[in-house]
């Protein structure tokens, strides 16, 4: 089980001093926040992407994770999300491969379609397109990673003649790739066709629906052949704020959530607490409830925390993460560990996925989904379950 951080990058203004930082301190912030995860046993950090204020997450992700893997040895480093629909995969593909060499394979890749209307068209994409693009695009960087001198054809961009990745990837196995998505099933679907993990980052949502989803992609993992649906890999986001007792916690995170650029001026704290898993209160109340995800979650392999959002001061944010890494993830592990299934796999590694490969176990899918291979395969299973009850078809 991981635990680590994300961080969506926004340039917010301390609602408590009136300060704002500058884009440099903010960037310069993040580095040290990711140092810090590290320093504090944290497993992962991700960044999102964004190309619009007031985020200063990367628009290319790899220059600032390539900077923070030469200040670290351990931690893995995401992307939370990469932008497939408004990105090119041939980019992301050699951007990616040259990350993966430079960090020493520790790299993996949440791929999303992005929730920021107006980025598409700066692109040259339509946002009606979103679900369609996010299917043929990572059906082509899916190949890119896999097949030397490709000719490819598609509906989004130029066509591709004998084209191969420089560099290719590390030991020759891709970055593992995490598909989030908080409301698309297709995007589930589309990870358990390939096998891939699936990441939802519910801080907006209530558990009922990110349950279906969760359930919904185990159950068509399962169907794909890539192993039981408890096994698949699944990952899921967080948000807290911690202080020695559920009052202080509440009064120091109260002007922030208040005047987040997000989620502000709307609920309540306590109404948006009781609806998503931000919480906020003691180190204990987080452990608790975080624990809890396994009853609706099953045994998952990622979990994720926001901690540096609403123009939180540098200083807290590096308090909150030695909270969790020594009060809360601590304890987490163990309750996750305790009943957990010795053929639960943890979230994939390089190290697991070149020893995978190499023992011939990586699955090999036969046509993407949008893809007339796997129209065909819907087709046959609609003419199975019409044979078995003809009063279905």
């Amino acid at each position: 089980m991981e635990f680590g951080i994300f961080t969506i990058g926004d340039v917010t203004t301390d609602p408590t001093n009136g300060t704002t930082p500058t884009e440099a301190e903010r960037i310069k912030a993040t580095v040290t926040i990711a140092k810090h995860a590290e320093e504090a046993g944290l497993d992962v950090f991700a960044t999102g992407q964004h190309h619009n204020p007031p985020f200063v997450a990367p628009a290319n992700p790899p220059v600032l994770l390539a900077n923070i893997a030469a200040q670290t040895e351990r931690i893995q480093l995401s992307t939370a999300t990469t932008l497939i629909t408004t990105t090119d995969p041939v980019r992301i593909a050699e951007d990616y491969s040259y990350l993966q060499h430079l960090a020493g394979g520790r790299v993996d890749l949440t791929m999303g379609r992005g929730n920021t209307g107006p980025v598409y068209p700066w692109f040259g994409k339509d946002i009606r397109q979103g679900i369609p693009l996010a299917v043929e695009n990572y059906n082509l960087l899916y190949r890119l990673w896999r097949e030397k001198n490709l000719d490819w054809d598609g509906n989004f961009r130029a066509p591709l003649n004998s084209f191969t990745v420089t560099p290719w990837p590390l030991d020759e196995v891709p970055p593992f790739v995490w598909h989030g998505s908080i409301r698309s099933p297709e995007i589930a679907e589309q990870a358990a066709y390939y096998g891939d993990g699936f990441f939802h980052n519910n801080i907006f949502w209530p558990t009922s629906h990110t349950a279906r989803m969760v359930n919904l992609y185990r159950q068509r993992y399962e169907y794909y052949g890539h192993g039981r649906a408890d096994q698949a890999f699944v990952g899921l986001g967080g948000q807290v704020f911690m202080d020695k007792d559920s009052q202080e916690a509440k009064r120091r995170f109260r002007p922030y959530f208040d005047n987040a650029p997000v989620y502000g001026h709307g609920p309540s704290m306590e109404d948006f607490t009781e609806q998503t898993p931000l919480t906020v209160g003691s180190p204990q109340e987080v452990i608790e409830r975080y624990a809890g995800f396994r009853d609706w979650a099953g045994d998952y392999q990622r979990q994720l925390f926001l901690v540096d959002h609403a123009g939180l001061p540098l200083k807290t944010v590096l308090e909150q993460i030695d909270m969790l890494g020594e009060q809360v993830v601590p304890e987490l592990r163990k309750e996750f560990a305790a009943g957990r299934p010795a053929d639960i796999p943890d979230a994939p590694t390089h190290e697991w996925l070149v020893a995978r490969q190499r023992d011939g176990s990586a699955p090999v899918p036969g046509g993407a989904p949008g893809s007339r291979a796997h129209e065909d395969r819907l087709a046959a299973e609609e003419a199975e379950r019409a044979k078995a009850d003809p009063g279905t078809a």
